[in-house]
Formats: structure tokens, C-alpha cells, sequence
């Protein structure tokens, strides 16, 4: 890699360090600022405009989100690499989606595979299929959402059909390192069996997946709403009991073949 690509620039929000939730071993993640859905639950929507923004907390007002060179992310990351060596882990690339800012993000991967780290991405896939494969060969662990199966409810809760996530999954699987499939599972969304059911037996269906991680919503992100200056439009979920979401994870269990489990 010259020189130059070290230059090459791109806008996060923030770079979090030892995460154990985020791919295999302790990982450093880096998110990345603009995605192509509008999820209502979403934990981080300061995530999803590219543009830099102010959010106000407590009454304390911070700016959100920052232009890096590689070069930048990569001084930060390499700070842990002892742990990522003892522990397996290495780089997550988080969002936002990654995949809307993809030559930074392929060359974020590149470096990493330099420095001798290994390379993770948490990824809606929404994405045109020339930047799938631009950044897959370069990824080792691909944890990818599967939201619903119904495109309809899909786009009104996302703000974008499911076609192509669904398509990108199909090649993703038959061509990436690894991949495992979760399911962000938010109440009157996607919380019922049969749709739980659905989206595992698509997933079964996949060549080479064999995790599928259910991830119970939870409200930590909703007073950044406000203090984006936003309506967060569920006030009225709770995150689900845990025999309702052992009862989800028994119905995909039950139509697969896969190693179900709650959290990621």
C-alpha cells in the first residue's frame, strides 16, 4: 500500500476501544458516519447523516462526527494490537454502514490486514453489489442484519425494501470468510415467531452460515433523538422479557440447522 492511501480520508463518529460484542476476541470499533436506512429503533442516529452534526446531552453540546485520514484510524487502532494478538480479535468497522463510504472503508480493511488485524464488519449489506464485492475479500468475519423477511414492513420501519439485502446476503454467504446473521428484534416489528421463524430459514438456506444472533432491542439510544433535535416515534416500546425471546430463539431453532443465540 503507497504512501498516499494513508491519506485517504473519511468521516466516523467515534472509535470505541475493548469490545467483546462486536466479533471474534477484543476488538477496537470504528463507526462510520451516514446510512442508507432510517431504522425507527436505531440505537446511534447520529449515525445516520453523513453530515457532521451537534448533539446536546445533559445540557453539554458536543460535535458529532469528524474527517480522518487512515492513516488517523490507524494510530488509534493500533494502540490494542497486544490484546488483539492474546485474544483473536482486531477491527470492527460499525455505523452507520460502512458500505455507504466504501473505498475509506476498503482501505481501513487493506491497512489492517497490514498491521496483521483482523477485520470484522457490522453491516446492513444495503449496498449495490459492485461495493459488496469491493470490500469482501477484504473482510474475515461479516455480521450482517436480516431485519424481516416482508419487504413491505421492512420499508416502513427502514425506510427501504429488502431485496437487495436479501440478494447481497445470498453472495455475501458463498463468498465471504465468514458470516453470521442477526436479527436486531424490536417489538411489533419482527418479534413474533413466525417471522423469527422466516428469517432463520432464509438464513439456514445460506451456504457457510451457521450463527444466527437475535439481538433484543433496548432503548439506550433514545434521548439522542431529543438531543438531535428528533422525535423518537417508539416511546411506547419496552425491550422483550427474556422467556419471550427464549421462545423466539426455540421457533428458530426449530426450522433450522443453525446455533441460535441471544446477544451478540
Amino acid at each position: 500500500m503507497t504512501e498516499n492511501i494513508y491519506d485517504r480520508t473519511g468521516r466516523i463518529f467515534d472509535i470505541q476501544r475493548f469490545s467483546i460484542h462486536d466479533g471474534p476476541g477484543i476488538r477496537s470499533i470504528v463507526f462510520l458516519k451516514g446510512c442508507w436506512l432510517q431504522c425507527r429503533w436505531c440505537c446511534n442516529p447520529e449515525s445516520q447523516e453523513y453530515k457532521i452534526q451537534q448533539l446536546t446531552m445533559n445540557g453539554t453540546t458536543k460535535t458529532v462526527g469528524r474527517d480522518v485520514t487512515v492513516r488517523e484510524v490507524m494510530d488509534e487502532v493500533d494502540k490494542d494490537r497486544q490484546y488483539y494478538r492474546r485474544s483473536g480479535g482486531g477491527v470492527t468497522l460499525s455505523g452507520g454502514e460502512a458500505m455507504a463510504q466504501p473505498d475509506f472503508a476498503e482501505t481501513i480493511f487493506r491497512a489492517c490486514h497490514e498491521y496483521g488485524f483482523n477485520t470484522a464488519i457490522e453491516t446492513t449489506a444495503y449496498a449495490e453489489r459492485e461495493v459488496v464485492e469491493q470490500l469482501i475479500p477484504h473482510i474475515d468475519y461479516v455480521m450482517m442484519d436480516i431485519k424481516h423477511m416482508d419487504s413491505a414492513k421492512h420499508e416502513a420501519w427502514t425506510t427501504r425494501p429488502n431485496d437487495k439485502i436479501l440478494e447481497n446476503a445470498a453472495w455475501i454467504a458463498a463468498n465471504a470468510s465468514s458470516l453470521t446473521i442477526r436479527v436486531p428484534t424490536i417489538p411489533g416489528f419482527n418479534d413474533t415467531p413466525e417471522e423469527i421463524m422466516a428469517i432463520a430459514r432464509f438464513a439456514d438456506s445460506l451456504p457457510n452460515v451457521h450463527e444466527l444472533h437475535l439481538l433484543p432491542y433496548h432503548r439506550l439510544g433514545m434521548d439522542k433523538y431529543a438531543g438531535l433535535g428528533r422525535v423518537y416515534t417508539l416511546p411506547e416500546l419496552v425491550p422483550p422479557k427474556a422467556d419471550h425471546m427464549n421462545q423466539l430463539k426455540a421457533a428458530a431453532e426449530a426450522v433450522s440447522h443453525l446455533h441460535v443465540q441471544i446477544g451478540g
